[in-house]
């Protein structure tokens, strides 16, 4: 059986090689094919549209196609018991929202749970009572091995009811995946519900929670913990052993049991991986990949008609320079060229990571830096002019001169590193390669005079996070004191977690003021441009008054006022579609230069043989007002500012001035909306 990537589920004869078309989707491809012990059947999980997914069975010998599950939920990762009498799957279908921690809003934070279907109506379920009470052996449940003299169990479905004979495991919603049937159970990996960023950790450097490896024995009606690190797993087809890949490891350890600690034992069985050799001649590895590169775009490029650009034609025309390839780079650079030829966006070729040596990292202390030429008896000495602050929600945002003890302020000289004094001409940086993220002491010659001090101080390998926070604030403060305090300001960094995390940071603060600014300028892109506008779109209609406290709006975190929005060049992808709704919504003006222009969108679901990531333009993007004339252009401000070079040299932010201005202009004609006294 097999699932095509343009929604057909197929079956092929292995033998004759005959293909017969089983049925096909139009909201993408199928998943999770499987057969019944008897081949009779095939199950499989079939895709919805807004990522809706329902179980689907075909009878093997006349194609005739049943729903098992309505087009409800998300069910998927369906396997047939081995005695053939159930189909367990997982479903996302429990719901029990969570209160968010930093809005006012709900989440389905674990909505999965694995399922039992019954596949013939007189069948009971393995969880409810018995008429006989439970058996003290396991040979006639669910899943319980079928002795090999016995044959192949036959599959027996009837049709009508199925979607009523539904149960669902006695385990607690979670995040699962990959579930298999086995030796008298089924197995499933049963993922920690942890955060996009990570920051939720006791310390960035401590490692993710791992994912776990479950048994459910349906003999003894309990749920045991196989493996307490697992990446993936198969089991094996006697449903006697499964392989389990934890990191690099191989192992073949049982299926119904925990494996033991000694690896000498043959229930704790390492695969060899170093008995495997490959040999590979990397010009021809390289003209696989550069006809794979143009299959993959051919088959998934967002219109059939390739923009009516000849693509077996560019294909050829480019080849001959494949011969000259010299280096992986070299076919880097030709792919680059090959897929620009289609004049879109988001057609990338990114190789495999290759970075330097964490252990040589350079080590950066969150600080402006200079040479002052005003040190003891006329040397130079290299200065302190501002100590970045930290953000203490972010842990990325760690500022070394500012973390307690170290009490460094601008003015004060670095002297030494480690002991050994700082070059006047090079200053302290190559005496920091090595240390990021290690302790290292430094000398401090005050700026006030006095004698030196010794502190240690922990660098850091990347100041973006610091300067960006130090960035906003800068922003935020200077709306602030433009507008005498009238105007909220927020910056949207990319449309992703990080930018989500963002704008919340500061939102129920900048947002209750009379008015807003936001800045999507330098915006990345990503998926939650929705979400963002579904915020920036509330309008407050009605306030609560509680007693002895502030009266909010209804709903919460609306704007009060007008919201006025500044874009770039550099605002991309989902950072062009959230200006290109701001105006398609009335939300407010937008203010600066027309942005990037790329919204034909990717999903980044295809590697080479070497792990080179090479992605089609997919998805594309129709708005109102724009039409599909976003792609190549972006959208043009309502007010254009160009931001010149002389502006940016003297600190100038022309745009954000215009937003500030047309933001007070329109108080000035519309007031906020302010809560009203008692009746």
């Amino acid at each position: 059986a097999v699932a095509a990537h343009d929604g057909r589920i197929l079956l092929v004869e292995r033998d004759s090689g005959d293909v017969r078309e089983v049925d096909r989707s139009e909201d993408g491809h199928a998943s999770g094919l499987a057969f019944s012990p008897d081949s009779a059947w095939l199950a499989w999980s079939h895709p919805g549209p807004h990522g809706l997914r329902q179980l689907k069975l075909a009878n093997t010998a006349d194609l005739t196609v049943t729903e098992a599950t309505p087009l409800r939920f998300r069910d998927y990762a369906p396997a047939f018991t081995l005695d053939g009498k159930h189909l367990a799957f997982l479903s996302a279908r429990s719901f029990d929202p969570v209160y968010d921690e930093h809005a006012f809003d709900l989440a389905f934070v674990s909505g999965s749970r694995p399922h039992l279907l019954a596949l013939a109506a007189t069948t009971p379920s393995p969880f409810g009572p018995q008429r006989h009470g439970r058996p003290f052996e396991p040979a006639d449940t669910p899943g319980a091995e079928t002795p090999d003299s016995e044959g192949t169990p036959a599959t027996r479905v009837d049709l009508e009811g199925l979607a009523d004979r539904i149960v669902p495991f006695p385990v607690e919603a979670a995040r699962y995946s990959t579930l298999r049937t086995a030796k008298d159970g089924v197995l499933w990996l049963r993922h920690p519900v942890r955060g996009v960023l990570g920051d939720s950790r006791a310390d960035r450097s401590d490692p993710d929670p791992k994912t776990r490896l479950e048994r459910y024995d349906l003999a003894q009606q309990r749920i045991e913990e196989l493996g307490a690190d697992a990446d993936h797993f198969e089991v094996t087809g006697d449903g006697k052993r499964v392989l389990l890949w934890t990191g690099e490891a191989l192992k073949v350890v049982p299926s119904d049991r925990r494996p033991s600690h000694d690896d000498d034992s043959d229930t704790n069985i390492t695969v060899d991986l170093a008995r495997i050799s490959q040999s590979v001649d990397p010009a021809a590895e390289w003209r696989q990949m550069y006809d794979e590169t143009g299959r993959l775009m051919r088959d998934n490029f967002w219109r059939p008609d390739m923009n009516g650009v000849d693509w077996a034609g560019v294909l050829e025309r480019y080849r001959p320079v494949l011969d000259r390839v010299a280096t992986h780079d070299d076919l880097v650079d030709l792919l680059w060229e090959v897929q620009g030829e289609l004049g879109t966006s988001h057609a990338y070729v990114v190789p495999g990571g290759r970075g330097g040596s964490a252990a040589r990292r350079q080590g950066l202390l969150g600080a402006d830096l200079s040479r002052h030429e005003d040190g003891p008896q006329g040397t130079p000495q290299w200065r302190v002019d501002r100590v970045l602050p930290s953000e203490t929600s972010d842990p990325r945002a760690r500022s070394p001169l500012a973390a307690p003890g170290v009490a460094m302020r601008a003015g004060d000289a670095i002297v030494a590193v480690g002991g050994r004094p700082v070059d006047p001409v090079t200053g302290p940086g190559p005496l920091l390669v090595g240390t990021a993220g290690k302790p290292v002491e430094l000398t401090v010659s005050p700026a006030g005079g006095g004698d030196p001090r010794h502190v240690v101080v922990v660098p850091v390998s990347d100041e973006e996070p610091l300067r960006y926070h130090a960035w906003v604030a800068d922003r935020r403060a200077y709306v602030h004191e433009q507008s005498g305090g009238r105007l909220g300001y927020l910056h949207v960094p990319d449309m992703q977690a990080p930018g989500w995390a963002q704008i919340h940071r500061d939102l129920s603060v900048e947002v209750a003021r009379e008015g807003l600014v936001v800045d999507v300028r330098e915006n990345r892109g990503g998926h939650t441009s929705q979400l963002v506008v579904e915020k920036l779109a509330r309008r407050v209609v009605g306030w609560d008054v509680p007693r002895g406290s502030r009266p909010f709006s209804y709903p919460m975190d609306a704007p009060r006022g007008p919201v006025v929005a500044v874009a770039n060049e550099f605002s991309g992808s989902d950072g062009d579609i959230v200006n290109a709704a701001i105006k398609a919504l009335g939300i407010g003006p937008v203010v600066g230069v027309r942005t990037w222009g790329g919204v034909i969108g990717i999903d980044s679901r295809y590697r080479l043989v070497d792990g080179t990531l090479v992605t089609q333009p997919k998805y594309a993007t129709w708005m109102e007002g724009h039409g599909w004339g976003l792609e190549n252009y972006g959208v043009d401000p309502d007010v254009e500012v160009v931001a010149t070079p002389q502006d940016v040299v003297a600190g100038r932010d022309a745009q954000l001035d215009e937003a500030v201005r047309l933001a007070l202009a329109a108080l000035a004609e519309n007031p906020a909306k302010v809560a009203p006294g008692l009746p």
